[in-house]
């Protein structure tokens, strides 16, 4: 097996809070698990779109944020060490004669696994792509919606766009690395943590990377590699020297390959049984927002729910010789070994 496959018990796809909930139930049962997520971090939809935004309605907490919500879980699972792997997207999920799976990524990954989760909110975030003609031709040469291997982008002349702490944060981060940077963005306000924003116009004072006010209007390369980039300005047009162009104009919701997977869907949402949250396909299961069932409410309360009869079933289908004695944390001296607490 070569260093590009990956053999666990459960691929969880999707890292919000249902699919990390999850890695707690699958946990007390000693099942492994790897996650794999679009985005760079932990967190979902509440980590993304409102990480200061407050939730009310989380048993237990009369208010927390949604990146206070991730941390807590994060270290909920921590005992667990389940392994992530960001800034991916499954590809393709296929039935083996044995009933395992086999998930191939975009970046080429192989994972084997006998249970497979999906955890995926509304879908995939799928990043925004800018109005410029002709940008498909240079998508993963020269254009890049996000960084994988900040290797690729040493020694280049890196233009990225955007206002947000993706932006700021790639920014800071390639910056020690690259021959040139430049940051465009269309206004002199920013949607980033202020730490972020005072440090990169700090390095701007210093002469180590340039801002500009601005939009991409076209850009000029061949066979897929980038080497300018136009912009229009308030002062007017403008060629940006440029050999890797990161765009970062936000994410949109789409049920994106889930679609291509053989499960049964209803109005976009995959169909599931309410006693395992099992899909049409044994073995493939789908907790959180993208399922549905008669009477489905779309709170995270549930997902939580439903990841730990998920977990149930799961460990039938792992180990179906073993008996499993159904055990309280609170009481059982076993399940608090396996958090470090006992």
């Amino acid at each position: 097996m070569s260093g590009n496959e990956i053999v666990t018990d459960v691929v969880v796809i999707g890292a919000g809070p249902c699919g990390l909930f999850a890695a707690f139930e699958l946990g007390l049962l000693d099942l492994k698990c790897h996650f794999i997520d679009i985005l760079d971090r932990p967190g979902g939809q509440c980590a993304e779109l409102y990480p200061e935004k407050p939730i009310y309605d989380i048993p237990g907490f009369p208010m927390i944020t949604g990146q206070g919500l991730t941390e807590n879980l994060m270290a909920q699972i921590a005992p667990f060490a389940p392994e992530f792997h960001f800034n991916r997207m499954v590809n393709s999920i296929t039935k083996q004669d044995d009933g395992s799976f086999v998930l191939v990524t975009d970046a080429d990954e192989v994972f084997h696994a006998k249970v497979v989760v999906i955890a995926a909110g509304g879908g995939s975030f799928q990043p925004k792509r800018p109005p410029v003609d002709g940008i498909e031709q240079y998508e993963n040469k020269s254009v890049f919606y996000s960084v994988r291997k900040m290797d690729d982008f040493r020694d280049q002349d890196v233009v990225i766009v955007g206002g947000g702490d993706s932006a700021l944060d790639w920014t800071l981060n390639l910056q020690p690395i690259v021959r040139s940077l430049t940051l465009v963005h269309r206004r002199d306000a920013f949607k980033a943590a202020p730490a972020s924003v005072n440090k990169m116009k700090e390095l701007v004072m210093e002469g180590k990377i340039n801002f500009l006010l601005g939009q991409i209007a076209k850009l000029d390369g061949e066979n897929g590699q980038i080497n300018h980039v136009h912009l229009t300005t308030d002062a007017g047009d403008l060629s940006v020297p440029a050999t890797r162009l990161l765009p970062f104009f936000g994410l949109t919701m789409k049920l994106g390959p889930v679609a291509d997977w053989g499960l049964e869907l209803n109005d976009n949402l995959i169909v599931v049984d309410t006693e395992k949250f099992e899909t049409s396909v044994p073995g493939v299961f789908a907790i959180g927002d993208i399922n549905t069932y008669p009477g489905k409410l779309k709170l995270i309360l549930s997902g939580f729910h439903e990841a730990a009869l998920m977990a149930q079933r799961a460990k039938k289908i792992i180990s179906p010789d073993e008996r499993v004695v159904f055990q309280y944390t609170t009481s059982s001296t076993k399940l608090q070994k396996k958090l470090g607490v006992a």
